[in-house]
């Protein structure tokens, strides 16, 4: 294990080395004014999304996919999309389970702190390596202004003492780490007009504690926050932060703000970069809990509910595949309308197999772009996607494919559906995003 392959704490790792989030926590212990957790937007790329949530051992699948496509991982970390010790069991059975599997690997995690401490022990126990924490103010007063609410445990307290429970924690947390060999990079979100003259006291302080490194990152205006009227701060403010800030600690000027699910190189784009062609895992597919309901594909299309598993294609229908909409071909996680590949699965065998990678009709073409890919996909029986506009749901629906909103891991949902297994648990709940998206899930600007 080598310390300084950590691509976040060395600048000069960053360009060889790749890291892997695992997002198995999705619950959050403090409500930021800049953040809106509600908000889920299928092109947003800042901490607090990810395309979905998986379980320790779904984590575990999902990263020997990344570590055998992709031989440049040094890290694996766990940075939410909430934060990892609001869900500690999950937390600590994934960083035991990739210690055990993967015993050279970098183990990272990025907390608010609140609830870290009672782990500080069993986290040196299994040598992670790296923890970030942010913290926004040293001044209770000006944390007032940042957080709405701090739950603790069951005890949930407003602004004010919300803030100075915090604040003690943090502090509290990073002398532990430090104590412990530890590495620790603060995070700090830069929020002009409310602790923008304040960064330097904040490095001050964290030098006297002992952190090996400062991130100011700028605010990036969240919809539907208490502070979305903000700005992002400009690159000639960061750049005075940053230099008043080095006079007490080593800044991070190469911060990518990465989602809960980032994998691969810092600069890499969002999980596009894996292998076309990903071995399927090595064990059997995942259990799925229950039964008591299936959702499997309609003689007309669409969800049907049925009491009995029908998930099996027509036994002599001609459309013998299933199309998958992924940004990196281990995950069901993208919108059909951004996509300019589909993943194409023969689930006939034993194990889903994939067949080919087909590129989609050119957008901007209107409805002639769904009705192409109806023809693109005229041997497939079911499509897999994160989400999809009405219009194209109804056009392909029409044209004899059953379309299915999903989350998850692309082989356990092909099992399902091969096997039919319920799967309604990772149907897609309603977006309700910034109604404005057409990018290319490399953020909203």
């Amino acid at each position: 294990m080598n310390i300084n392959n950590h691509p976040c704490f060395n600048p000069k790792a960053c360009k060889d080395f790749g890291r892997v989030h695992l997002p198995v926590a999705p619950a959050c212990n403090i409500q930021c004014n800049f953040c809106n957790r509600k908000f889920d937007c299928v092109n947003e790329s800042r901490p607090g999304v990810s395309s979905s949530i998986l379980s320790p051992d779904q984590a575990m699948a999902y990263l020997a996919e990344v570590v055998a496509a992709k031989g440049n991982i040094s890290v694996v970390g766990i940075a939410g999309p909430g934060d990892p010790f609001a869900n500690p069991v999950q937390t600590m059975e994934t960083l035991r389970k990739v210690r055990q599997a993967y015993p050279d690997m970098l183990l990272c995690v990025a907390s608010n702190g609140l609830n870290i401490g009672p782990y500080l022990d069993e986290l040196a126990e299994i040598c992670v390596s790296h923890v970030s924490i942010t913290v926004n103010a040293v001044d209770p007063v000006i944390g007032e202004k940042i957080y709405s609410w701090v739950r603790d445990n069951k005890k949930t307290m407003g602004p004010e003492l919300g803030a100075r429970l915090l604040l003690r924690r943090q502090m509290s947390a990073i002398r532990g780490l430090v104590e412990r060999g530890i590495m620790v990079k603060v995070n700090t979100i830069v929020l002009p007009g409310i602790n923008e003259t304040h960064v330097a006291d904040i490095a001050r302080e964290m030098s006297l504690l002992g952190v090996d490194l400062f991130n100011c990152m700028p605010y990036f205006p969240n919809e539907g926050a208490n502070l979305s009227h903000l700005s992002e701060p400009s690159a000639k403010l960061m750049k005075k932060l940053r230099k008043a800030a080095r006079e007490f600690i080593p800044q991070m000027t190469h911060c990518k703000r990465c989602r809960a699910d980032a994998v691969g190189l810092l600069d890499d784009p969002l999980n596009t970069h894996l292998m076309d062609r990903l071995k399927h895992h090595a064990n059997a597919p995942l259990p799925f809990p229950g039964k008591e309901k299936t959702f499997s594909a309609s003689p007309g299309g669409g969800m049907a509910a049925s009491s009995k598993p029908t998930g099996d294609p027509p036994k002599k229908s001609p459309r013998t595949y299933v199309a998958v909409a992924t940004r990196e071909g281990v995950l069901v996680n993208q919108h059909l309308g951004e996509a300019r590949t589909l993943n194409i699965y023969d689930i006939s065998h034993d194990a889903p197999m994939m067949v080919e990678k087909r590129r989609m009709p050119k957008p901007g073409t209107r409805d002639f772009r769904w009705f192409g890919t109806a023809e693109v996909l005229k041997d497939c029986h079911t499509l897999l996607v994160s989400g999809i506009g009405q219009n194209p749901k109804e056009i392909l629906t029409q044209e004899g494919l059953t379309v299915l909103e999903v989350n998850g891991m692309i082989e356990m949902i092909l099992s399902a559906l091969k096997n039919g297994e319920d799967f309604s648990h990772l149907i897609v709940r309603e977006h309700k995003g910034c109604g404005q998206c057409q990018g290319t899930g490399t953020g909203c600007m």
